[in-house]
């Protein structure tokens, strides 16, 4: 018995030593690999999927009328102007009007106040069939320089506005040439209804993304204007315009933050807007609209997006779930070769 042992424990060392490579059949790490560990696996019966379903229906029913009530609370005025701007003799031709620079671009529209909104009032631009989010416009920018101005040099990935007249641009690429320049101004009867553009950007991109010490330079001096000039005294991180245009879109119709009213509108109130239709979305067939809304605390309407209505998207999801119970209920009930993985489906 002994000599087998040995001859048995030889024959083992020697198998080892032929096969170094071979994986010891113990420990976790092979027990993970070979996915032997211990593992929970829950059986689904009808009962426990029915009652998980309607107890999330439960807590969404409750948390689906808040936010629809929260989203409702919102007032918002939508106004395109984009073909009411452009006089009747310029209709068949509009790409011609916005680009010559001898017609006035003046324009005055009327809003009428539906409901009464509350301070602050966000003023925003939105900006229909713009894909900010085209491979080759969202690389055309240099991060480095809009943080370092001219103590960064390359420039490359802002071609073909990296220089213009043998002088660099700051700051330089597509997005930032591109910039939107309609203005606007609101009056309520006589008064003037003031429109505050700070703090209208994030707070990281002013301190963390744009230098304190750049100024532009060479911006919009080329033979090939793109939008709006900016001001060569204002360094890039007080200039929110630019800082708020510069974070691009992902869908093709976004707004972006213009400014903030800071008095409240009464219902029925008359808002006179004089603005100035500089920008050209005519080539490409986009739409311009100004939207005047008040916020809530759903920190999906205080971005520049349209109402999101999530109090609307939480009931259906309640409804789904309460369908998904009702069936699988029926599922259960009418098979007569039940499994319990026959929830799943």
């Amino acid at each position: 018995m002994d000599l087998d042992r040995g001859s048995s424990s030889s024959n083992i060392s020697t198998s080892a030593r032929a096969n170094p490579e071979r994986p010891v059949r113990h420990g976790a790490l092979y027990q993970f690999t070979q996915q032997n560990l211990p593992a929970c696996k829950p059986v689904l019966t009808p009962a426990a999927v029915i009652s998980t379903f309607l107890l999330m229906g439960l807590i969404f029913i409750p948390v689906g009328i808040i936010t629809l009530r929260a989203s409702y609370s919102v007032v918002e005025i939508v106004d395109r102007y984009d073909n009411d701007c452009v006089p009747e003799e310029y209709r068949g031709n509009k790409v011609a009007y916005v680009k010559d620079n001898s017609i006035p671009k003046n324009c005055s529209r009327f809003l009428k106040v539906p409901k009464s909104m509350r301070a602050p009032i966000y003023v925003y631009y939105q900006l229909d069939n713009y894909y900010q989010n085209h491979r080759r416009y969202v690389k055309s920018r240099s991060d480095r320089q809009l943080l370092d101005g001219l103590g960064y040099n390359d420039t490359s990935s802002c071609r073909p506005l990296e220089s213009s007249n043998d002088l660099p641009i700051v700051p330089c690429g597509l997005i930032a040439w591109s910039l939107f320049n309609d203005t606007y101004k609101f009056s309520r009867g006589p008064s003037e209804l003031k429109v505050n553009r700070k703090g209208i950007a994030w707070k990281s991109d002013r301190n963390h993304k744009f230098g304190k010490h750049v100024y532009p330079l060479n911006f919009q001096n080329g033979t090939l204007t793109g939008g709006a000039k900016l001001d060569p005294s204002i360094p890039l991180s007080d200039q929110e315009d630019l800082i708020v245009w510069m974070r691009t879109a992902a869908l093709p119709t976004f707004r972006k933050l213009y400014g903030k009213i800071e008095e409240d509108l009464e219902e029925d109130d008359v808002i006179t807007v004089n603005l100035k239709n500089n920008y050209n979305t005519y080539s490409f067939g986009g739409k311009k609209k100004l939207v005047l809304s008040t916020s809530s605390w759903l920190v999906l309407d205080l971005m520049a997006t349209q109402p999101t209505r999530l109090g609307i998207r939480k009931a259906l999801l309640k409804a789904f779930l309460a369908d998904k119970a009702y069936n699988t209920d029926y599922k259960a009930s009418t098979s007569l070769h039940y499994h319990p993985r026959s929830t799943l489906t």
